[in-house]
């Protein structure tokens, strides 16, 4: 039930386990599906039980925030791209905050994207 509202919003608030499906990345690994943070969603963190991607599944239910990052990175992120989410996760939570961001930085990866036509960076890769 990803990508268009089309009715998924209100399946998946008014569903007894919301899942979602995705490839961990895409464009021959160039783009990671799970980025610290997007410009736009239909389906919030409250929407969302279980993600599942072809690395595993990551069961978020009664999960807070700062709990559930690992655990999608761990199960759901594609290898290559781990420690850069790592990264970024290890100086949010330096900030503090209940769902900690570094928001001078939350667009790095699709600015990368843009203007490199990836978003891994080299320095953090272990393919």
């Amino acid at each position: 039930m990803m990508n268009g509202i089309g009715g998924s919003g209100d399946f998946t608030r008014n569903s007894r386990l919301a899942i979602f499906v995705t490839k961990s990345f895409e464009k021959n690994g160039d783009i990671s599906s799970v980025v610290p943070f997007v410009s736009h969603v239909d389906h919030t963190e409250h929407d969302v039980d279980v993600i599942v991607t072809e690395q595993g599944h990551a069961d978020l239910r009664g999960l807070a925030p700062k709990e559930r990052v690992p655990l999608i990175i761990e199960n759901c992120a594609h290898p290559m791209y781990r420690d850069q989410l790592y990264a970024y996760y290890e100086e949010a939570w330096e900030k503090g905050g209940q769902t900690p961001h570094v928001l001078e930085k939350v667009f790095e990866w699709h600015t990368l994207f843009k203007e490199t036509g990836t978003m891994k960076v080299p320095a953090l890769q272990h393919s």
